[in-house]
């Protein structure tokens, strides 16, 4: 498979998008994109809200610092057709932090297809923005066997590099199968970039900003681990706090700001459609 680069047309009557260069098109599923009174919560036919440290009160299994509320000081949208998910320095129920994590489960799942945001990550000591994935089926198999595709983690500390990865049996946590991309043209952080996987039977590509900048197919997972990502998928948005991911001396400081927000103007799944010459523009 191809991933869609820099020459891909957008076929606005049709809702798709097209490289006719690689004889590939993607037509639109599904969208989110934020539009409700300022203040509001997001769609809740759509998305759910978690709260509070994890099921195990352990910061979600990642040593993260946050509680997570719905609250709109920490989730809400801003009247303009954009999502807010705001990290606060607070004190709150034992957190010095609170955040915001949404989630489409039992909502919207999705199995293959282009899962694509437009999104603003912020910068800042120890924050660690998110937009992922986890299969529909965790509560009857276990993370990491249900599957997670990581389609985009920034290390606050490091404002031009983005992170793409999966996580399975065998392959999660520290030994997850991923790639960074350091953004050449200067940091990520701070402004609109589009984010998306292009996933097929076999196959996940990551682009930024309609580049590819990392593949994965079951030959790059270790010797005799399993491919989980072949069935239904839900989709995660988050700003979390601390955590492993960050590394040693991640964790926020006195440069952190008080307030960091992650603004989401859009998710939109797309689906593929072959060959090129089928589609209607």
């Amino acid at each position: 498979m191809r991933t869609l680069t820099l020459g891909v047309v957008v076929l606005a009557a049709s809702g798709c998008l097209a490289n006719p260069d690689e004889g590939e098109i993607w037509c639109l599923a599904w969208e989110d994109t934020f539009d409700g009174a300022e203040g509001s919560a997001p769609d809740p036919s759509v998305w759910g809200i978690e709260t509070g440290r994890g099921p195990n009160g352990d910061g979600w299994g990642n040593q993260e610092l946050q509680h997570y509320t719905d609250r709109a000081a920490n989730v809400d949208l801003d009247g303009n057709g954009f999502l807010r998910i705001r990290a606060r320095r607070e004190a709150y129920e034992g957190a010095e932090w609170t955040s915001a994590r949404i989630k489409t489960q039992d909502k919207q799942s999705f199995t293959y297809g282009r899962i694509e945001a437009r999104i603003n990550v912020p910068a800042g000591q120890g924050l660690w923005p998110a937009f992922w994935t986890l299969g529909e089926d965790i509560t009857e198999v276990p993370w990491p066997g249900c599957g997670e595709i990581d389609i985009l983690e920034v290390r606050g500390q490091e404002p031009d590099v983005i992170f793409g990865t999966v996580h399975g049996p065998g392959y999660a946590g520290a030994d997850s199968v991923g790639a960074s991309y350091k953004r050449q043209e200067g940091p990520f952080a701070g402004a609109f970039h589009t984010v998306a996987i292009e996933w097929d039977p076999n196959h996940i590509a990551w682009t930024l900003d309609g580049s590819l900048y990392h593949t994965v197919t079951p030959a790059d997972l270790p010797p005799d681990s399993a491919w989980v990502f072949d069935h239904d998928m839900f989709l995660l948005l988050n700003l979390a706090v601390g955590g492993s991911f960050l590394g040693p001396g991640g964790g926020p400081d006195s440069s952190t700001p008080d307030v960091a927000v992650l603004g989401v103007d859009y998710v939109r799944v797309y689906e593929r459609v072959d060959p090129l010459s089928e589609a209607t523009p």
